[in-house]
């Protein structure tokens, strides 16, 4: 199969689904009586963000909303805001993926951990606004290092183990243009 086929294209579209319900089945498992005193990191969102980078196409804007709308519903998280954020993000670095595509990793990922640094900012901030309860600082960044140390794991598996991999200058996409 080759990366013009539109059956590459839904079936990459159904994989980052099942992608995203495997994520979520394996958090919400229950595999620990007591609470933690550190969270792990956001799996779902390094995934959306390496494959926006590398293909765009395969990731729409409508199913990364849905895939974080039920992250959000599922993980008792505010409805629609982590969502909202989060799909902003990604948007902006499809939109920048052009210009990253030619940077190395180094440049990618130190744009990448900016981004989740802005993101998760803004999360804190708006519920700060909203007058929510805000989960403790320490799980905050626990959860948000781990996701920019994750990255790049999250990134090699999806490279080599997935085949979702940077376009190059030349390359088209499922509709035939330019990439």
């Amino acid at each position: 199969m080759n990366d013009l086929s539109q059956t590459r294209l839904w079936l990459m579209r159904a994989s980052f689904a099942l992608l995203t319900l495997v994520i979520l089945f394996f958090h919400l498992l229950p595999l620990e009586t007591l609470p933690r005193r550190w969270a792990g990191p956001d799996l779902l969102l390094c995934f959306a963000i390496a494959w926006s980078l590398r293909r765009p196409e395969y990731v729409p804007a409508l199913a990364l909303a849905c895939a974080f709308l039920l992250a959000d519903l599922l993980l008792q998280r505010p409805p629609g805001l982590w969502a909202m954020l989060a799909l902003i993000v990604c948007e902006n670095l499809k939109s920048r993926g052009r210009s990253l595509r030619d940077a190395n990793f180094a440049a990618e990922w130190v744009t990448v951990s900016l981004m989740m640094i802005g993101l998760v900012i803004s999360y804190r901030l708006i519920l700060m606004i909203m007058l929510i309860d805000l989960p403790g600082m320490a799980l905050i960044l626990t959860e948000l290092g781990l996701t920019i140390l994750m990255y790049p794991v999250v990134v090699a598996i999806t490279h080599f183990g997935m085949g979702v991999r940077k376009a190059a200058p030349g390359d088209l996409d499922a509709l035939g243009q330019r990439v």
